[in-house]
């Protein structure tokens, strides 16, 4: 037997209150995407979005719905979970070409000390970068070598640039000859002021590549004394200071980092001095501080080397520029690895671990020891061991004939 059909059939109440909620729905709907959309400006062709908002759509932008913080704030946490390498100690003993222990010298007690903290990192010998000569040189040597640590530390003799004009050259070679006599083993840290801010008698500035200077440099290649240069400062110090200049920070902590051009030469400038100077004296071995700031554009460092092989370079301060280009640093590094020199620069023993974990393994996206400088993460660059080698000890003993030569791994 069929059974009738039956349809089930709402009351015609409850169809009238639905259709009442499905356009509620879609009002509220409706206002919520108006609201969204009045909340957005368009970005500007070429400019990108207004100050105070970011891009949430292609060509839309909006402002934080909630108060922004500041650059100094902004600490997020990473969610990122990967592999960590903790490196305390290099993995093989360390000679520190750009040191500056500073009053750490000053006593054998105070020397001890900082021994101490070289051995717990690995740093087996480092020279003092604190540009010493005449008396202040005697004594720091003397002082080393009157205590079980003469062969932890060696000294580069400074070099004084005021008053360049005549006379001044056989002055300055009888003075390198008396510090080199007194225990120097080469020459500098030469600072940043030189280029940026000596003057001659006459008021001019005092250029790198000065011929008055020619003597200076023949007479550290005839001492076979490496001569350790700081030219300029990061690129970034010379440009203006927007909110685009990725060192904005750094310059409103310190805004006598900042070169205007007004008062100073070009980052150019300073740099085709510098490169004339290294031309000039093929003889000179040169070893250009802090990657000569050039470690944001290695390809033009590299081409800087392949030219002139007595040009050689040191990663003091610059880790934040090396660990955040993983694969081009590591090739640079292998590429270059007769040339490159491990510097630190400023000695804070907690620091020099950030370098050992960029260098041997292959972490991610890990933090910086100084947020100022950058506020990127790090990464490994994993380089091999006989690359490793020549960084941390070998080119340095290499290019430094007065260095102690055993006791070094084979």
């Amino acid at each position: 037997m069929r059974l009738p059909s039956m349809q089930f059939t709402a009351p015609r109440s409850a169809r009238r209150a639905g259709l009442r909620a499905l356009l509620l729905s879609s009002l509220l709907a409706g206002r919520a995407l108006a609201q969204s959309d009045a909340g957005e400006t368009a970005a500007r062709p070429g400019a990108g979005c207004p100050a105070g908002s970011t891009e949430v759509r292609p060509g839309a932008c909006r402002a934080p719905q909630l108060p922004p913080p500041s650059i100094v704030d902004y600490r997020p946490r990473s969610t990122l979970i990967t592999a960590r390498h903790d490196v305390r100690r290099a993995k093989y003993p360390v000679i520190d070409f750009h040191g500056h222990p500073e009053d750490r010298l000053r006593s054998a007690d105070a020397l001890a000390a900082m021994v101490r903290s070289l051995d717990s990192i690995n740093v087996r010998l480092m020279l003092s970068a604190d540009n010493m000569s005449g008396q202040a040189l005697a004594s720091t040597v003397a002082l080393v070598n009157g205590t079980p640590y003469k062969d932890r530390v060696r000294v580069l003799a400074g070099i004084n640039f005021r008053d360049v004009g005549p006379g001044w050259a056989e002055k300055a070679v009888a003075q390198l000859e008396a510090d080199v006599a007194a225990g120097a083993v080469g020459v500098g840290e030469i600072s940043k002021g030189f280029g940026l801010s000596i003057r001659k008698p006459d008021g001019s500035r005092l250029h790198i590549d000065d011929p008055a200077l020619d003597p200076i440099w023949d007479a550290c290649a005839r001492l076979r004394l490496p001569v350790f240069i700081h030219t300029a400062d990061p690129e970034e110090f010379f440009r203006p200071l927007d909110y685009a200049n990725e060192r904005w920070l750094e310059q409103a902590l310190f805004p006598y980092r900042h070169y205007a051009p007004e008062r100073y030469p070009s980052f150019e400038d300073l740099l085709t001095e510098r490169d004339n100077l290294f031309r000039r004296h093929p003889k000179t071995t040169f070893v250009t501080a802090h990657m000569g700031w050039q470690a944001n554009d290695l390809a033009r460092l590299g081409t800087l080397l392949d030219e002139l092989p007595n040009v050689y370079t040191e990663i003091g301060a610059v880790l934040y520029d090396i660990g955040r280009q993983p694969r081009g640093a590591h090739d640079f590094f292998v590429k270059y690895q007769d040339r490159v020199l491990f510097g630190k620069d400023s000695f804070q023993p907690s620091e020099y671990p950030y370098y050992w974990r960029v260098l041997e393994t292959r972490d991610e996206y890990f933090d910086y020891y100084r947020g100022y400088h950058a506020f990127w993460k790090l990464y490994g660059i994993d380089l091999p061991d006989t690359v490793l080698q020549k960084v941390y000890f070998r080119n340095a003993l290499r290019i430094t004939p007065r260095l102690p030569k055993t006791g070094w791994p084979e």
